[in-house]
């Protein structure tokens, strides 16, 4: 079976109900990728202003790839719009644009928060906290939009067993601190700084160099390297930067989908909608505007104790650039992936990309060493979490229905 359907204009439009999945499961698998490497850089020292940057630059390279590759550039019809067709349609689509704009705008302040949060409460639990409120808000608001595309006993079954997963996932965060503060001891209540854990353990920076995944010389060793310090940091600052990352992810699905079905009739009568790479394009433009512009400033007046840089700073710092780089990359394919699959198939069937924390704890055990030297509580609970995710993403790609669209 076709995944992509070639017009006479080179527009590619996912029809299928398979190619729609195919796009979700890969969007998946992108987005569960990507914040890994961001924090990985962070856990190295390079500063989170300096990553954000590179990687907003190759996550709009991204968008602008998938525009003009399957968007189309020839001549625009009205029956069969291309993508710079509809950009210099912006007098008559301006209400979509708009929305797809609004979206871009929380993808990328609820990016930025992740990766702080990311730093202060782990990569399991800041995907896992931000994807909830992404499926309670973001993929509740899709399926209204969506005129009930979806069968909704079975997505709301998916979004039942993704609370489920939530619930065991925070179970998971809340042992595991536990068993860190049992590898801690006194040091974790008593040492606000690395020198002063370093004192406690009676350890040197060269012993630091070798300590074993999951002891309390090497979370003192990560604490020492990391860009971010957060020994002493409560841990309401980071729960609340999450919570505040997941609102802002809820709302980007929900206006992206207003921006290509124009559920709300904006646009004036024989005004076509926006195709979703011309959707995807302005929304990543925006995403593009506000990075660049808050991380700039956040380079000269630093967030949560951040270290100050400058712009020449972050030019001279090629260390770790092309992991950065390849983050952007990946979200954004990701990003777009998402929104193709969305199209044909839901958006709140798409939403089933929200159990990237599925690839993210995977990743997170591989890179970081998370969980090792856990107790059997801790596991026991991280498998029941891994399973209930699996079964929400398969319950959620069972929902899709398939959209009728006009380039058929």
């Amino acid at each position: 079976m076709m995944i992509l359907v070639s017009q006479g204009l080179g527009i590619y439009v996912v029809e299928s109900k398979g190619g729609a999945i195919l796009c979700i499961l890969l969007s998946l698998l992108c987005l569960g990728t990507w914040p890994a490497l961001m924090a990985l850089l962070e856990r190295r020292g390079r500063l989170p202003q300096h990553t954000y940057l590179d990687y907003s630059i190759t996550n709009f390279l991204a968008a602008i790839f998938i525009a003009f590759v399957f968007g189309g550039i020839g001549e625009s019809t009205q029956e069969a719009p291309s993508f710079l067709g509809q950009l210099t349609q912006i007098q008559d689509n301006w209400p979509s644009v708009l929305f797809a704009m609004a979206g871009g705008v929380g993808l990328s302040i609820g990016n930025l928060a992740t990766q702080y949060a990311l730093a202060f409460v782990g990569l399991s639990v800041t995907e896992v906290t931000t994807a909830s409120i992404t499926v309670v808000v973001g993929t509740t608001v899709n399926y209204f939009l969506d005129n009930r595309l979806n069968r909704a006993d079975v997505l709301f079954s998916g979004v039942g067993c993704f609370f489920v997963a939530v619930c065991l996932g925070s179970a998971v965060h809340s042992s595991n601190s536990a068993d860190v503060e049992a590898k801690l001891g006194k040091v974790s209540r008593n040492c606000e700084t690395v020198e002063e854990c370093q004192r406690l353990f009676g350890v040197v920076e060269e012993e630091m160099e070798n300590a074993k995944e999951g002891t309390a010389a090497f979370l003192v060793a990560l604490e020492n390297t990391r860009a971010i310090k957060v020994f002493g940091k409560s841990m309401v600052v980071g729960l609340g930067i999450t919570f505040f990352a997941g609102l802002s992810f809820s709302l980007f699905s929900p206006l992206f989908n207003l921006a290509t079905n124009d559920q709300w009739h904006t646009l004036k009568q024989g005004v076509p909608n926006l195709i979703v790479y011309t959707a995807f394009f302005y929304f990543s433009l925006s995403c593009f505007v506000i990075a660049i512009a808050l991380n700039i400033t956040f380079l000269y007046n630093p967030v949560l104790g951040s270290p100050r840089s400058s712009f020449r700073e972050y030019l001279s710092d090629w260390n770790g650039r092309g992991l950065a780089f390849m983050a952007g990359l990946i979200c954004g394919f990701g990003n777009g992936l998402q929104f193709m699959g969305g199209q044909a198939a839901g958006y709140a069937a798409s939403d089933a990309v929200q159990a990237l924390p599925l690839v993210s704890t995977c990743w997170g055990i591989y890179l970081f060493g998370e969980y090792r030297r856990s107790s059997p509580r801790t596991y026991a609970l991280l498998v029941g979490m891994l399973v209930m995710f699996t079964v929400a993403v398969g319950l959620l790609m069972a929902s899709a229905g398939e959209r009728e669209t006009r380039f058929t």
